[in-house]
């Protein structure tokens, strides 16, 4: 089946899901779906694994099945850092409008890029110990660099 027609099967879940996931391909996508965080295809077997929980399929209209791995959204500060600690970029996407207030799909929006380097979780850094952060930038033969504890 081409991807042309796939994407006319799809569900308009996974269709919004599939727009969002595109903009950040090298990231772990949480996609807020009522009180869960999911994750699809090769996301959901990273988390799966990463995280120790099941991975199931989800059904993506006429197209096909994908693989989905999920946890509910209040245990978000439990598993973010075991992703993030794993080496993995992580997009958070949430859901940027009541549900009860629209009789469409609900907007969805990544609110926060949290990557190994980059974090404002104090659940991920350890308050404990140095994080070090180094940064090196090079314009017309300059360079310049920079370095955080």
């Amino acid at each position: 089946m081409s991807s042309a027609s796939a994407s006319k099967k799809e569900t308009p879940l996974m269709k919004q899901y599939n727009q969002i996931k595109a903009q950040y391909p090298g990231a772990i996508l949480l996609f807020r779906v009522g009180d869960f965080y999911e994750t699809f295809d090769e996301d959901a077997r990273v988390a799966s694994k990463v995280l120790g929980i099941v991975l199931t399929k989800r059904s993506n209209g006429a197209a096909s099945e994908m693989d989905l791995a999920g946890f509910p959204h209040h245990s978000l500060d439990t598993y973010l850092p075991k992703l993030v600690r794993a080496g993995y970029r992580v997009a958070i996407c949430d859901q940027l409008e009541d549900p009860k207030l629209t009789k469409t799909i609900v907007k969805r929006g990544v609110t926060e890029l949290v990557t190994p380097g980059v974090s404002y979780n104090d659940k991920i850094l350890e308050s404990n110990e140095s994080n070090y952060l180094a940064s090196l930038h090079c314009q017309d033969a300059v360079w310049g660099i920079a370095f955080l504890d």
